[in-house]
Formats: structure tokens, C-alpha cells, sequence
């Protein structure tokens, strides 16, 4: 299933600030995160209707995408850390 292209772009906007306010990234490197990620490219293509799914789902399926890329590559010293506020 395709998303509306508005709505879809309104649902990022949302899943970025949610992975900001999960995390101690602010929001322009949490665009980038976002935007360099496989879960951007998911999205983008319809797969498995990852539009549907919650704001918090996404920047939870985000952050662990991350964090498993950054330790398969042995960069675990980049962990993006979760914000406990």
C-alpha cells in the first residue's frame, strides 16, 4: 500500500522527533540518522505498510537499527544513548 506523499511526509517529520526525544541527538542529526537509514528506504517503498505503524514504534525500530549497525561495524563506542528523562 502506497501512503499519501503529505501524509507520509507529515508521519517522518513525527518519527524524527520522536527518535530526538528518545535519544540525546537533536533533531538535525536525527534527521540524518533517519534519512541514511534502512528503515527510510522501507518506508519509502511501502513495505510492509511501515507507514501504518506508531511514532514510537518507528523511532524504537530506528534506534535498534542503529545501534545493530553500529556494533556489527565495531562501533560500539557510537551507540546512540537513550535519553531516561
Amino acid at each position: 500500500m502506497t501512503a499519501n506523499p503529505i501524509l507520509l511526509q507529515k508521519k517522518i517529520a513525527r518519527v524524527i522527533k520522536c527518535f530526538a526525544d528518545k535519544t540525546t541527538v537533536s533533531l538535525d542529526d536525527a534527521l540524518k540518522v533517519f534519512y541514511t537509514s534502512k528503515l527510510c528506504r522501507l518506508i519509502h517503498e511501502g513495505v510492509s505498510d511501515l507507514h501504518c505503524m506508531s511514532d514510537e514504534y518507528l523511532a524504537t525500530e530506528l534506534l535498534d537499527e542503529i545501534n545493530r549497525t553500529n556494533e556489527e561495524k565495531g562501533t560500539a563506542h557510537e551507540l546512540i544513548e537513550v535519553d531516561d528523562k
